[in-house]
């Protein structure tokens, strides 16, 4: 970052740094990636989900790591420009923005699949859209402070369902049956399905020149908010089989509302579908904000438009960026597949993090937090999970990470040539 380049105002404490990654992972996952896991994984879904854990908290250590020395906006963005060079940071960027992308327009839609009448999903998700885009305008207090309103609904939310689940006739195929009928792969692509619900934890670290003390504060925040979560799934996971079943489970478009209703607690299935909204709006919220950060910290460096780079001079947050952000995603949700848009974004993301395992791994011992047998296990985590997901999500995915290469590619190569230009004249 130029020494000119304005910066963010720091704010956030560590209930602000947990509260937003807490907000960011609760709703991407809970109302979304268990159905599709199941589908894959059958009775062995908590096995999905276990490894999906432990990848994603050897990726969220090494995000730690990494955010306590380089105390600046943009994830993995920054930490992989610093410790392995311009390319690997300009690959992690672009693979979270198109990722992250992903995951807004799937929140908005699971948002309206609950709160909208028939027939005006879109129409509602886009409103959600543009709404929590003028939140994060408002400043980042403002995100930091309805995050932590939305987490509270959902959780009180998910309380409930999960009381529903365990209070349901048991399934008929709610027990594990140790048979494995989908195969290693079919465990390997619920792992990456569930993968999407613990993403939220980066979004901490993308806003590290936000966060007072963020050398401490960063890391612990980190830690906290995965391990809440990592409960909260297992607790959910464990209600679904047992009221739904597998079968059950995969079949529903709506597990929690179901498993309420198995459990004959018609009161139950409101409050579900009013949490189910507010997680998907408080993961909607935070993934805005961190696009929004990424995006800021990839302007700064000419790897997005320089004029995508300003912050507001009164609220101190990168509006054009996050601007931009809330227009693609609208245009998006015109057109997308909230299924598809899970896998797209898991395939996107798992490589952001394959890059932030590589990227602590370079680090010096002064600074190492972790032993390095977990940046490796992280790092082929993420190569596994990520090429096990649907074939159409990987093709996808590939395709517009390639886009990605080449667009860098082709620009550095039309500044060499005018410099090489201006240099003769």
């Amino acid at each position: 970052m130029s020494s000119s380049s304005p910066a963010l105002a720091r704010r956030l404490g560590l209930g602000d740094a947990v509260a937003i990654g807490l907000g960011a992972m609760v709703g991407a996952g809970v109302f979304s990636a268990f159905a599709p896991a199941a589908a894959a994984a059958g009775s062995w879904l908590l096995a999905g989900l276990a490894i999906a854990a432990v990848v994603a908290y050897c990726n969220a250590t090494a995000s730690a790591q990494l955010a306590a020395v380089h105390t600046t906006s943009g994830g993995t963005y920054a930490y992989g420009r610093a410790e392995l060079g311009a390319w690997w940071g300009y690959a992690a960027g672009w693979c979270f923005v198109i990722g992250k992308l992903a995951s807004c327009a799937a929140m908005a839609m699971t948002f309206a699949a609950y709160a909208a009448p028939a027939g005006w999903e879109r129409p509602v998700a886009i409103a959600a859209v543009v709404a929590l885009t003028g939140v994060n305008l408002l400043g980042v207090t403002r995100t930091a402070l309805a995050a932590k309103i939305i987490v509270t609904v959902a959780l009180l939310a998910l309380a409930v369902a999960v009381a529903a689940g365990f209070a349901a006739p048991a399934a008929a195929d709610g027990a594990f049956s140790g048979d494995l009928s989908t195969g290693v792969g079919g465990l390997l692509q619920s792992a990456g399905l569930l993968f999407f619900a613990f993403a939220g934890y980066a979004r901490i670290a993308t806003m590290g020149e936000e966060v007072r003390d963020p050398a401490r504060i960063i890391p612990r925040a980190i830690t906290i908010a995965f391990l809440i979560a990592l409960a909260v799934y297992a607790l959910v996971g464990a209600s679904l089989l047992a009221a739904l079943g597998s079968a059950g489970t995969a079949a529903s478009a709506a597990p929690l509302s179901d498993a309420a209703a198995a459990a004959g607690w018609g009161w139950a299935e409101p409050v579900v579908r009013i949490g189910a909204c507010a997680a998907s709006l408080g993961a909607l919220l935070a993934l805005i904000a961190g696009i929004g950060r990424t995006g800021l910290a990839m302007a700064r460096e000419h790897d997005l438009p320089s004029w995508l780079s300003a912050i507001h001079p009164r609220f101190h947050v990168p509006h054009r960026m996050e601007i931009a952000v809330g227009a693609i995603v609208v245009a998006v949700v015109a057109v997308a597949d909230l299924r598809g848009a899970i896998g797209f974004s898991s395939f996107g993301v798992l490589l952001y993090y394959l890059i932030a395992n590589l990227s602590a791994y370079r680090q010096r011992a002064a600074v190492r937090r972790y032993p390095r047998w977990m940046q490796v296990l992280g790092a082929i985590g993420c190569v596994v999970l990520a090429f096990t997901l649907p074939w159409q999500s990987v093709a996808a995915g590939a395709a517009v990470v390639a886009i990605g290469l080449a667009l860098r590619a082709i620009r550095l190569m039309r500044e060499r040539s005018r410099a090489d230009a201006d240099h003769g004249e």
